[in-house]
């Protein structure tokens, strides 16, 4: 099997490293301006897909196909985001006579849909958050909407039909404000989705956001694992993840794995897949969603089951069998932490920071792991999801783990462009944090108390030393012939550390 990666960045980067274990030969396709992408250089061979816009690049189905002939690959694994969760893009991928590595396209298609998936969740027994069972379009008129909003009851939520990671999403608190949040929602759904269809669903009151993670082969076997807390969230979007959550007791993590399993057997579901609940304070947990790829923290489950779960993607894909202890994958071991590392500067409202990376030094040590995207001399651009790197540590013990991760952020070093490792830094530092005290309204709750107020808490010399600290180290680390290739600059990196350029955990 020759693999394809339909993807970039840390996404791509990890899926190498699974097939390089697995003796598989890899794919990569790159835009005009991944030209020189760490995951270009680390695979074995490289295709040129079109422009820096992803619409002109990764998102073009057929350029993706044509490069998987080309190269000669018989698979495609898409990773995450662009068309991982694209139907037409598995269906073209099996029309090709290309193995696509994920579930299959009818399975995409409905669990694609919020309002079908619901339907699914209602069919297997789960229980779903009160809501509409039916697509809302742009036929259905203004008073109908408010009708329906009235017996679902406020608060609520609009949601994209076709919605994912918070875009197509607005909270309603009451009848004044539906109509302005029903508008938001569909403008951008339909430029995030191209549907702008929607439906509402009743707001529970200080939710967790727990995942299950889910493994099923094509023989009917369905593997659930211990639980994700991702409750820490800005703005509807995950920042840190861990496993398992605090708030999840052994008998509560067999009953939402049951119910995820039952959700996945309704639509008769391969390859790896997320099931997603919202769990109140009372301890009712209701069906959010299903997501029909791998997700981005899958590392802190592998963290705490020692099972590499895009290994067994491609070893479902290519008919093997699953034969995974289904105690080993429900018992969590130890705790594991992500922190997912994004060019944005947290100073100025995280607007991202492009822009060249002149210094790099991960983190590294017992119980930590870096799942990096980028290399010294890359130009982060501004094109796609500023995501760099996830940060993952693993401990005995959640408080073990969070002080391994305090550890990890401060090792953690990048010169060029702002991130939000010191932001990071500052949450670990929080005391409803520190004791598992949140829900997904606390992280915005605390950011607003802020005022403004900045995340660095180094000196100006302090900060100044440590971004020269950094730059003598990418010096070091070259030869003078790479240093020259990559116009590594000493004496430049000094002025930019002088000009507080460089952040410091």
């Amino acid at each position: 099997m020759k693999i394809l990666i339909a993807n970039r960045g840390e996404i791509a980067v990890r899926i190498i490293r699974a097939c390089r274990e697995m003796g598989l030969p890899t794919v990569a396709v790159y835009s005009e301006c991944d030209r020189g992408a760490r995951h270009v250089r680390e695979a074995d061979q490289a295709v040129h897909i079109g422009p820096s816009e992803a619409a002109r690049s990764y998102l073009r189905i057929d350029a993706i196909v044509d490069a998987a002939r080309d190269a000669g690959a018989d698979a495609v694994h898409p990773g995450y985001g662009f068309l991982a969760e694209n139907a037409a893009f598995a269906r073209a991928c099996r029309d090709a006579g290309l193995t696509f590595i994920g579930p299959s396209p009818e399975a995409i298609a409905l669990m694609g849909s919020k309002t079908a998936a619901r339907q699914a969740a209602i069919r297997a027994g789960v229980p779903v958050v009160p809501g509409t069972e039916q697509p809302l379009d742009e036929r259905v008129p203004d008073a109908e909407i408010l009708r329906i909003a009235d017996a679902v009851g406020y608060p609520l939520v609009v949601k994209a039909v076709a919605g994912g990671g918070g875009k197509g999403m607005r909270t309603v608190d009451d009848a004044a404000s539906l109509g302005a949040a029903v508008r938001t929602a569909r403008s951008e759904a339909g430029s995030a989705f191209g549907d702008t269809s929607i439906y509402l669903e009743r707001r529970i009151v200080e939710p967790r956001h727990i995942e299950i993670q889910l493994l099923g082969d094509t023989y009917g076997t369905i593997l659930p694992f211990a639980e994700r807390e991702c409750s820490i969230q800005r703005r509807h979007q995950k920042v840190v993840e861990e496993s398992p959550s605090m708030a999840v007791t052994p008998d509560l993590r067999r009953r939402m794995a049951d119910a995820a399993v039952a959700v996945a057997r309704t639509v008769e579901y391969s390859s790896a897949g997320t099931i997603e609940f919202l769990l109140d304070r009372d301890g009712a947990f209701y069906f959010l969603e299903m997501n029909t790829r791998l997700q981005v923290e899958h590392p802190v489950t592998e963290m705490v089951t020692s099972i590499d779960l895009v290994q067994w993607q491609i070893r479902i894909a290519r008919g093997e069998r699953l034969n995974v202890d289904s105690g080993r994958a429900l018992t969590p071991h130890g705790h594991a932490i992500e922190c997912r590392i994004y060019a944005e500067d947290p100073d100025q409202g995280f607007l991202p920071s492009p822009g060249l990376i002149r210094g790099l030094r991960p983190a590294a040590g017992p119980g930590v792991r870096d799942d990096g995207g980028v290399s010294v001399g890359y130009t982060v651009p501004v094109f796609y999801d500023s995501m760099i790197a996830k940060l993952v540590v693993w401990a005995a013990s959640r408080r073990e783990a969070v002080d391994r991760m305090a550890r990890a952020l401060r090792e953690y070093q990048v010169l060029g462009i702002r991130t939000t490792i010191p932001f990071f830094l500052w949450l670990m530092r929080q005391p409803e944090y520190l004791d598992g005290r949140y829900d997904t309204t606390y992280l915005d709750r605390l950011l607003a108390e802020r005022a403004g107020r900045t995340f660095s808490d180094l000196t100006a010399e302090e900060e100044e030393l440590t971004a020269m600290a950094v730059a003598v180290d990418a010096y070091l680390r070259l030869s003078e012939g790479q240093a020259a290739a990559r116009q590594v600059d000493l004496q430049g990196l000094w002025k930019q550390a002088a000009r507080r350029e460089a952040l410091r955990g």
